[in-house]
């Protein structure tokens, strides 16, 4: 553990979601309170940093007065990025005059982590470009659309990359933010910190609650139409070069076109669809497996458990037992 005090910054952004300041504070000042129990020196100066003295969120409900602005702080260690409200582009808008000064801190060597749909505003900034990182599973077709020149790994509670920190979906903030208190104090104080809020502190996937929705805003007609009818047909057989042969298109190119529009190959797409199907299925509890994994198109159980665990990331029987209320 490092004996130097960390400057964490945690931004108070215009649409921001108020409990993500609320939380990364409540974290951080936490960690302080462990360690002055136990007679070591706190780790974390926390402060809330705007780019005016009050900030408004939630239609005003709530006012923020933030401790510094932005043109106060000339050196900070960790810039927490809170999570974000309502339509993205309109929101990094609105925070856009944030992004000089979070690029002089990068440069700075500041690190910056990003809570769910912060990691809107953190690509915004430009620090993301040919970088990974993750975000709110709903948010990853919008996200990929606008960052194509961001790796985006949706299916990960946390991504590291360079010092720059991204979280999953709404409450996974809660895991990047023990990650870091973590990485600068010790597991320990995580722990208790963990035990202290009730969170499960080794979650690393949000498969599980991954809800499946083709990307669909792009302009190409062929390919639009092979979805709606794979998402129509998934039941049944359905090959690539079916496909391929009812658009009029070599398997080549629509292969190319439907990846390239999708980020998704024709085989991952029509699983995902399957497994989405086979999910309501398990959740709604009134079928066997064996009788759910023919329904959407399967017919060895094999292979449907291990397509299922690969994109959610648990078991059929885990998952159903997961939603289901025992009888």
């Amino acid at each position: 553990m490092s004996t130097d005090t960390k400057h964490i910054s945690i931004l108070a952004l215009k649409n921001a979601n108020i409990a993500s300041i609320a939380d990364a504070r409540m974290v951080f000042l936490k960690a302080n309170e462990i360690l002055k129990a136990s007679k070591q020196k706190k780790m974390f100066e926390v402060k809330i940093i705007g780019t005016n003295p009050e900030t408004y969120l939630s239609d005003n409900l709530f006012m923020i007065k933030p401790d510094a602005i932005t043109s106060q702080v000339k050196k900070t260690d960790l810039i927490i990025i809170p999570a974000l409200n309502g339509d993205m582009m309109t929101a990094t808008h609105n925070n856009r005059f944030y992004v000089d000064w979070i690029i002089r801190q990068y440069k700075r060597n500041a690190e910056i982590a990003s809570l769910c749909t912060g990691a809107f505003m953190l690509a915004f900034s430009g620090l993301l470009r040919d970088k990974k990182c993750t975000t709110h599973w709903q948010y990853a077709n919008e996200f990929r659309h606008f960052y194509p020149d961001v790796e985006l790994i949706d299916e990960k509670i946390i991504v590291e990359h360079n010092g720059l920190y991204s979280s999953g979906g709404s409450n996974a903030y809660w895991n990047l933010l023990l990650f870091l208190v973590e990485k600068f104090v010790n597991r320990e104080t995580a722990i208790q910190i963990a035990k202290y809020f009730v969170v499960n502190l080794d979650k690393v996937q949000q498969t599980p609650f991954i809800i499946f929705n083709g990307l669909k805003d792009h302009h190409d007609a062929e390919v639009l139409k092979a979805q709606e009818y794979i998402e129509q047909n998934y039941p049944r057989k359905i090959t690539v070069d079916e496909l391929a042969t009812s658009l009029h298109l070599t398997r080549r190119s629509f292969e190319r076109r439907f990846k390239k529009v999708t980020h998704c190959s024709v085989i991952e797409y029509l699983q995902k669809v399957r497994i989405e199907a086979s999910k309501k299925e398990l959740e709604a509890g009134r079928k066997p497996i064996d009788e759910i994994l023919l329904e959407v198109g399967y017919s060895d159980p094999q292979a449907f458990r291990e397509i299922f665990k690969r994109i959610t990331g648990t078991t059929p029987i885990e998952y159903k037992n997961k939603y289901t209320k025992p009888q």
